[in-house]
């Protein structure tokens, strides 16, 4: 089965325990930071990788390494390793993530800009782009990019509204070369 099938059966599986418990918004909160700890540690991944380990002390440790999150949190984790399923924690919290933006009407975005935006710029960026999307709200995550030389480049889902001055001049490039064939 290939990890996007089986990332989205678990994400189902969490989002109806999130919704029978009422702690979708908590598991949630803390979801993300367990994803942040997956993506970003790769001696974790390492560790609960290795054949000569056995699941006994990967669960003990992902006890104690997320000790004060919820059990659910931490049951779901365990679960992962005793199927040796541990790869796809990241893609099964996003998965679970967009399940329930998806129930709330919210979106996930991201802001290319030069600089760090004030709260209002992006909060006038959240209702413009609440309404062009058809949401009830807009989460923005801001990077700064000093690449994009100005503008902004926001990314939300797999749709990419690109103002930024490469990005003109790239597109301007384009036709110019396409032009002189």
């Amino acid at each position: 089965m290939s990890e996007q099938v089986v990332s989205k059966r678990y994400a189902e599986a969490l989002f109806q325990l999130g919704k029978e418990k009422n702690t979708q918004d908590l598991l949630v909160e803390e979801f993300r930071v367990v994803r942040e700890v997956f993506k970003n540690n790769k001696k974790l991944d390492t560790f609960l990788k290795h054949p000569k380990i056995d699941n006994e002390k990967k669960k003990q440790f992902l006890t104690q390494a997320f000790q004060g999150t919820q059990t659910d949190v931490v049951n779901t984790l365990k679960l992962l390793v005793e199927r040796r399923r541990t790869a796809a924690v990241p893609s099964i919290i996003d998965h679970f993530i967009q399940l329930v933006n998806d129930a709330k009407g919210i979106a996930d975005a991201t802001v290319y800009s030069v600089r760090e935006l004030s709260e209002a710029e992006k909060q006038q960026l959240q209702v413009t782009f609440a309404k062009r999307m058809g949401k009830a709200a807009i989460n923005l995550e801001n990077v700064v990019d000093p690449s994009i030389i100005g503008g902004i480049k926001i990314r939300v889902g797999n749709t990419i509204y690109d103002g930024t001055i490469s990005g003109k001049l790239n597109r301007i490039s384009r036709r110019i070369v396409s032009a002189n064939k």
